[in-house]
């Protein structure tokens, strides 16, 4: 196997989900609001341009000249946005059109590190654990 199937259809499966989150972000952010650490400065301004930084990262997965800057940017993202994701955890925030349950939360935040890695591998950045033919 010579990794590029998997790596193809991670990226595809990438393009989707920033695509479709960063619209959410970009088309309401007053949805997300609640979620936002009080720490944050503009939460309403990091809303909007981590949407259209979403968008702009699927969209540079496209192209082969831009996609390991895309990975390396939607991995740090995916890092950047867990303090939001506990605070909806631990108080319980609801949002809509998510659940509500640990059965939600418990798994979302546990699969961080794994779509950081899909970031990375499906960009190009690591081979790892899928090599190439003939690696070591």
């Amino acid at each position: 196997m010579t990794g590029q199937g998997p790596r193809i259809w991670l990226r595809r499966a990438l393009i989707l989900l920033y695509g479709l989150v960063g619209s959410v972000h970009v088309w309401s952010p007053g949805t997300l609001m609640p979620i936002m650490p009080g720490w944050v400065p503009e939460p309403r301004l990091v809303i909007l341009a981590t949407g259209f930084c979403e968008i702009a990262g699927a969209l540079a997965l496209m192209l082969p000249r831009l996609r390991r800057a895309a990975g390396l940017g939607l991995a740090l993202y995916a890092i950047c946005v867990v303090p939001a994701n506990v605070k909806q955890a631990l108080e319980g925030i609801h949002v809509a059109g998510l659940p509500d349950s640990w059965w939600y939360h418990g798994p979302r935040l546990a699969f961080q590190p794994v779509l950081v890695w899909v970031a990375l591998y499906a960009s190009g950045w690591m081979d790892w654990p899928i090599r190439r033919r003939g690696e070591a």
